[in-house]
């Protein structure tokens, strides 16, 4: 077993060192692991079922992400979650949907900017944005997970960096045709569908959409200043992507 597992890891590991985005399939596979191996996969018999099961999730959720009320009570203390709640996702649809979305428009981020670069900034602005999130909802004792505050600064660097680039999207007004547009129409779409559910949003289980807006304009300011008003690389052809209007699951479990 432990031989098998060796072997699927060096194999994966080469696969990612040899693409060109080598960050963004890693960062993709590690997240994976992380949700595989952990108790909201439920595929771990050693947590258990049904009421086990849920205990040891809420108490998974407490440990790796972030509190609010307690980042602000214990900041020392509390540092690091930020870093880990990046890691780690609240159910398949919220893994799966985060990682298609870094999966469509990490690679191409990542081949402009570079291998650290983009790995600092995407820690860097994942980090800021839970901040972000946990300033404004400072009272919260719900637990904040998931990577879509550094997805959505990934969108933000996109849109600057590659404003042309074609974008298919499948729009549920439309009986979710797929139809192919710029990036600098679909990003601020969805940008605007991020603001206007942040305004409705309640306290409680759901999805943060504050950290969705204060990652995609820190994403957008860091490309803004780092290359320039010159430097926008103009597309290289269609950039397939998935719905236009949330990258997956920023969740309070």
């Amino acid at each position: 077993m432990i031989s098998n597992w060796s072997t699927v890891a060096g194999r994966t590991f080469r696969a990612v060192r040899d693409t060109s985005a080598p960050m963004t399939y890693g960062l993709i596979a590690l997240c994976c692991l992380i949700f595989v191996l952990g108790p909201a996969s439920g595929l771990d018999p050693a947590y258990g079922t049904g009421d086990a099961l849920m205990a040891a999730q809420r108490a998974y959720f407490r440990h790796w992400g972030v509190i609010p009320a307690e980042l602000f009570a214990a900041p020392v203390r509390e540092a690091l979650t930020p870093a880990t709640a990046l890691f780690v996702h609240g159910s398949w649809v919220h893994l799966l949907g985060n990682m298609l979305f870094l999966y469509v428009f990490g690679a191409m981020a990542e081949e402009r900017m570079g291998r650290v670069q983009f790995t600092l900034f995407y820690i860097g602005c994942g980090y800021l944005a839970l901040i972000g999130y946990a300033a404004a909802n400072s009272a919260s004792q719900q637990s904040l997970v998931g990577a879509s505050g550094a997805i959505s600064a990934v969108l933000g660097a996109f849109l600057y960096l590659f404003p042309d680039a074609r974008v298919t999207s499948l729009l549920p007004f439309l009986f979710f045709l797929p139809l192919r547009f710029p990036a600098w129409v679909v990003l601020p779409f969805w940008a605007a569908l991020q603001w206007l559910a942040a305004g409705r949003a309640t306290e409680g289980p759901g999805v943060a959409y504050l950290a969705h807006l204060v990652g995609f304009t820190l994403g957008f300011l860091f490309a803004w200043v780092r290359f320039g008003r010159t430097t926008a690389v103009p597309s290289r052809g269609t950039a397939p992507g998935p719905p236009a209007e949330r990258p997956g699951r920023l969740d309070h479990e």
